[in-house]
């Protein structure tokens, strides 16, 4: 074996590593650089999806096919640097889903924390474990894992809004469970605005304890977010990378609104040029107000108004806003705080 090694070290090898293969084994040194990377290294890219441009195709969705043989009618935002995988990072799913009037989207529930932005309608409703909530545009809603929830639509405008899920992050660890509920609507057991009233104010039943590590609040108003965002614009100057931002909480921990999923809101004023910043969490941007454009590595976008952008991680990204603007954003930071693997840096060009 030394002579073959002396003579042909490169033939050498081949043979070995075939004899390897046969076993189901590898050398770590063929590979190690592409696993262990010096920095995030995604498929994902920049990409936006302006609604005025796929609005059209949702409507055409809803007269195709109906709820009840959807269960849900959404259009899946696929990520172009991923080969028409479900996902708009490695880790998140975002979809636009439709309701229309007279719409119910059926009970079930499943492993995955979902989270969801109105984008247009008013008044529609989810329904969560008994309590149902009326939805409005800008509104953030929750369903978390394994918890019981059906949507519905009893206006006579369509509603549409942005799913955005843990489905890619669920099934890395092949942990998926869904169930079907029994009935297409289920059935209420509290109030409307319940949750709210229990935890919303700074207070919660004495002898609660959580069930879980989501929030027990599901729907943040849009109106109670923007005026929290205008009163801290009056009071205090921005932060040079992001503006004025706001994180949702759960007011059971102060964390994150679920373990996997992590959100956001921002106020840019108007002219406001950031800084550029990176993170290791991929995000996913709404526009809920004004218009600008972001430049994501080489990428610049112009958006308005409903429109949805992401930013890979690790990618720097620069926010430039031609007048007041707000913009919602989702990522994996919640899990990856949990996992001791968020990382930052500001000024990285």
């Amino acid at each position: 074996m030394a002579s073959n090694v002396a003579n042909d070290p490169v033939a050498a090898r081949r043979g070995y590593y075939d004899r390897l293969g046969k076993q189901h084994m590898a050398p770590l040194w063929e590979t190690l650089q592409p696993l262990v990377t010096p920095q995030p290294n995604s498929p994902a890219v920049p990409h936006i999806w302006h609604y005025d441009d796929v609005r059209h195709f949702l409507m055409e969705a809803g007269g195709l096919i109906t709820a009840r043989e959807a269960e849900r009618r959404v259009l899946i935002l696929q990520n172009p640097g991923m080969g028409g995988e479900a996902a708009i990072t490695r880790s998140l799913y975002a979809g636009l889903q439709l309701v229309m009037p007279g719409d119910v989207a059926p009970a079930h529930r499943h492993t995955q924390n979902a989270l969801r932005l109105i984008v247009e309608g008013s008044n529609a409703f989810t329904a969560v474990d008994g309590e149902k909530t009326l939805m409005n545009p800008g509104d953030l809603v929750i369903t978390p894992a394994w918890h019981w929830h059906d949507h519905g639509n009893d206006t006579d405008q369509p509603i549409v809004w942005m799913d955005a899920l843990d489905i890619p992050l669920v099934s890395f660890f092949d942990a998926s469970f869904a169930e079907a509920g029994n009935a297409e609507a289920q059935e209420l057991t509290r109030p409307v605005g319940d949750s709210d009233v229990r935890f919303g104010n700074n207070l919660a039943p004495v002898d609660w304890k959580p069930a879980g590590q989501s929030s027990p609040i599901f729907n943040y108003p849009y109106a109670r977010t923007r005026e929290t965002l205008a009163a801290m614009a009056a009071n205090g100057a921005p932060d040079g990378y992001h503006g004025h931002k706001l994180r949702y909480v759960n007011p059971a921990s102060g964390g994150h609104v679920t373990p996997t999923v992590a959100a956001f809101v921002q106020l840019l004023s108007s002219g406001l040029r950031t800084e550029s910043y990176s993170s290791t969490d991929a995000t996913v941007f709404a526009v809920v107000e004004g218009g600008g454009e972001s430049r994501i590595g080489n990428t610049r976008v112009r958006w308005k108004p409903r429109d949805i952008f992401v930013v890979p991680n690790w990618v720097p990204v620069v926010h430039t806003a031609n007048e007041d603007a707000v913009l919602f954003s989702y990522s994996d930071r919640a899990a990856q705080e949990n996992l001791c693997l968020w990382r930052e840096a500001r000024g990285r060009a």
